[in-house]
């Protein structure tokens, strides 16, 4: 049975736990990230005969290479050294010496002394020896699920390191910014470079290679061993063993050089440096670079080196070639040497395009940083504006840090790749004229006002009335669609620039629902995605084994962005979000199930995590097709009586509660059969009626008592039906999933699990534009109902409204002057 990439992630999670308490959750990834390569090259290359990649074996088993020889250890005093010795034998065979052999494996203070650490070392292997973490061949052909695996980690590890030790990783979502922006999805030959000087684990570089179609030859520097060693793995892990990645200081000893002792060019540059370094220039003397970086330019500050890693980049860069570089807003603005490099910079004409991103997205910094793109060296001559972007308010909370969005990365590859400036808003076209009026000061905020227009409270019309017709015309993205709606909710008030409503505050709502031309509106717009709908319904049910489920959502979900482009009121990249969160909460996983598995609805017990031994079962599941889908397709009758009966058993359950309410209490008549913990039970309460039964005195108690057990039995009967109809149910369940055709299987999934979701989150946005409408109106209807004066009358009356009660009760109550 596949396993869902999400619990792929989660079991690898898992994984991080047998480590805590021991080490700092920075050095969790040396441990989990050797572990997770060995069991990759174990199963994908452990039983091949002349594979590039060797995986030893030993004349018995422990004594190889592999994730076998691991297994073998389990429970054993020797696990550590033997751990230890099993890497070392997989990193000689394959030159991986210092790359895989970081982590000791018997390090008491890290992973404890004696049975602690070999309980710790065989959780952590058994982990990884699940059967559904089997890699011998990838799940979907041309899906990195492993590679991906390897990136959750890595995003989680950055996450849980902190602020100082997370800058091994880029954000997968800035790096695909970058990949995409650069242009390497235009790359013709596998022999066209990328690099990356400050590479570290890698991610950027991979996702970057990941737009070339033909493929590309990766080469990479990194300053910190044990952080190359990463990125070295990460190559392995997602195809790449060729990729070149070397270990060294970039600035100060460049590892790829020319024949001539030069800087080594490349087509394409993608690069994340250390923000605001103040040790770039150790190791060398910037004033006598013997690259000629700062040629021309000037050299940076001696204590930030964010333009020493750029002028490297373009440095780096072939005649034709291109860069995309993340660097700290600072960069655009700061004064004195880094002003110099910047004018004559932008007077080079290099800088095809600023993206100014988000606050908090990267986990070694807080602050915002943008994206410089360096396109085509050779005819930068002619270049004479840039293409400046403010993408800073596209994003979503995720815990304690700032995430892009889908919709977000994709705006921002468009609106670049297409060089939009629709939205002045977002992005202009900015002469190198207008930037040296503005003394080649690149600050975004010059260029592009993004501020929000500011809500004005109106003095006239709270001490006049009328709502102003500066807030009705804010709306006029509205009235073009409705152009006599406005008519109908409105009319002129006796001054000018002031409106009346011609409708009462509490008719506003039914009054625009009930408009033909709003009603025509939400009927056009739910009919795009129907249309959407009828076009890829064919297109889901015809999926296949061995299907990508990466290129799936590429086709869907283009279709659905174009087919809201232009349409009023409606945000196409909005509807696009509601796409790609359901593919990521459900879809993905589900595509990921059919291609491994086909149209199967493949059951499996359920444990409860406290049946560690997974010997009873709580139940049992599907995951491509839930209970519920067959159950309100096949068997509703069953589910309404069951709701019937659940609805009876709360109703005696309120009638029981309510007896016990109405009787309790000090002198209740349930107080001599109360326990301590406040419950009554059933053989205490017929204890107590067997006790006073016969006895005058006790009638009404008697009475009472027989009351609850009969209420009591008639919930114990419900139940007992319950729970004979859900077994009943389940029987039928059973059989009808071991009989479901594929045919049958598709309609379920694709008629009513994704399409059916997914129609209820488009409505939802779309319903959503009229309560921006309503609302509106109502708030400007409620802030200006009331005139001061009115409210100043209201007052004096209901003072002395007030005053008059007072003096009836024999009070004296004067307002103070």
């Amino acid at each position: 049975m596949a396993i869902k990439k999400s619990q792929l992630y989660s079991t690898l999670w898992k994984s991080c736990d047998e480590l805590r308490g021991g080490m700092d959750a920075s050095q969790y990834k040396d441990y989990i990230l050797v572990l997770l390569f060995v069991k990759y090259i174990s199963d994908r290359y452990g039983e091949e005969q002349d594979s590039v990649i060797e995986v030893p074996k030993g004349k018995k088993l422990g004594e190889g290479g592999s994730f076998k020889d691991m297994i073998y250890w389990k429970n054993k005093a020797e696990i550590g050294d033997n751990l230890n010795l099993i890497i070392g034998r997989l990193a000689k065979a394959n030159d991986l010496t210092g790359i895989i052999t970081v982590a000791n494996f018997n390090d008491p203070d890290k992973l404890g002394k004696g049975k602690d650490m070999m309980d710790r070392l065989t959780n952590l292997i058994a982990l990884f020896e699940n059967p559904a973490l089997n890699f011998s061949k990838n799940r979907a052909d041309g899906d990195d699920i492993l590679g991906d695996a390897y990136e959750y980690l890595m995003r989680n590890f950055a996450t849980e390191s902190g602020k100082s030790k997370g800058q091994f990783y880029t954000p997968s979502e800035v790096s695909r910014i970058l990949a995409k922006v650069v242009g390497i999805s235009k790359s013709v030959s596998q022999d066209q470079t990328i690099y990356d000087p400050t590479c570290g684990s890698g991610s950027l570089l991979l996702k970057a290679a990941d737009e070339a179609p033909e493929g590309i030859t990766i080469y990479g520097q990194e300053k910190d061993n044990a952080t190359r060693a990463l990125a070295v793995m990460n190559m392995w892990l997602h195809q790449y063993p060729d990729a070149e990645i070397w270990q060294d200081n970039t600035l100060s000893t460049p590892y790829f050089k020319n024949k001539l002792d030069g800087l080594e060019t490349f087509d394409f540059v993608v690069a994340n440096p250390p923000f605001s370094d103040k040790a770039w220039g150790n190791g060398f003397n910037p004033e006598e670079d013997p690259y000629q970086r700062f040629d021309n330019y000037g050299v940076p500050p001696s204590k930030n080196g964010d333009y020493a890693y750029l002028l490297h980049v373009i440095r780096s860069l072939k005649g034709k070639g291109k860069a995309a570089v993340i660097l700290p807003h600072g960069v655009l603005f700061r004064g004195n040497a880094e002003a110099t490099i910047r004018k004559n910079l932008i007077k080079t004409g290099y800088i095809k395009g600023i993206i100014g991103l988000p606050a908090n997205l990267f986990y070694g910094t807080g602050i915002p940083a943008c994206i410089i793109i360096i396109i085509d060296k050779e005819g930068a001559a002619g270049r004479k504006a840039i293409f400046i972007m403010d993408a800073s308010k596209g994003f979503i909370k995720d815990g304690n840090k700032n995430r892009l969005r889908e919709q977000d990365i994709h705006k921002i590859v468009a609106i670049f790749n297409n060089q939009d400036k629709r939205d002045s808003k977002y992005a202009r076209l900015v002469s190198h004229q207008d930037i040296e009026k503005n003394e080649y000061n690149l600050n975004i905020p010059r260029y592009i006002d993004g501020q929000e227009i500011e809500d004005i409270q109106d003095i006239e019309a709270h001490l006049l009335g009328g709502i102003p017709n500066r807030d009705i015309e804010q709306l006029d993205h509205f009235w073009t669609v409705f152009p006599n709606l406005r008519k109908v909710l409105l009319t002129k008030s006796e001054r000018p620039d002031y409106s009346q409503l011609r409708v009462g505050k509490e008719a506003i709502k039914p009054t625009i629902f009930s408009n033909p031309e709003f009603v025509g509106f939400l009927t056009e717009m739910k009919g795009i995605f129907a249309s959407w709908d009828k076009k890829f319904n064919p297109y889901l049910k015809g999926l296949t084994q061995n299907c990508q489920p990466k290129k799936v959502i590429i086709q869907i979900a283009e279709k659905l962005l174009a087919d809201y482009t232009d349409k009023p009121l409606i945000d196409k990249y909005d509807m696009y979000q509601h796409l790609m969160n359901y593919w990521a909460a459900t879809m993905k996983d589900d595509c990921y199930i059919i291609s491994e598995d086909g149209w199967a609805a493949e059951m499996y017990l359920v444990y409860s995590d406290k049946d560690k031994e997974k010997k009873k079962p709580k139940g049992w599941d599907c995951d491509l097709v839930p209970k519920e889908l067959v159950i309100n397709r096949y068997f509703d009758a069953e589910k309404r009586a069951i709701i019937a009966l659940e609805t009876e058993r709360d109703a005696f359950i309120q009638a029981l509660e309510e007896l016990v309410e109405e009787h309790s209490g000090e002198d209740g008549l349930f107080t001599e059969v109360i326990n301590d913990k406040g419950n009554i039970s059933k053989g205490d309460v017929a204890k107590r009626i067997k006790l006073i039964k016969g006895n005058k005195v006790d009638r009404e108690e008697l009475a009472v008592l027989q009351q609850w057990i009969k209420i009591n039995n008639a919930i114990a009967a419900t139940k007992k039906k319950i729970k004979e109809a859900e077994e009943d149910l389940d029987e039928k369940l059973i059989a009808k999933y071991k009989v479901l055709t594929p045919e049958e299987i598709k309609v379920l999934v694709v008629d009513d699990k994704w399409m059916a979701s997914l129609r209820k989150d488009i409505h939802g946005e779309i319903d959503r534009v009229s309560q921006r409408l309503t609302q509106r109106i109502s708030d400007l209807a409620e802030r200006y109902e009331y005139t001061m004066p009115a409210l100043a009358d209201r007052v004096v009356a209901m003072r002395n409204k007030v005053s008059v009660h007072l003096k009836k009760m024999g009070m004296v109550w004067k307002l103070k002057k």
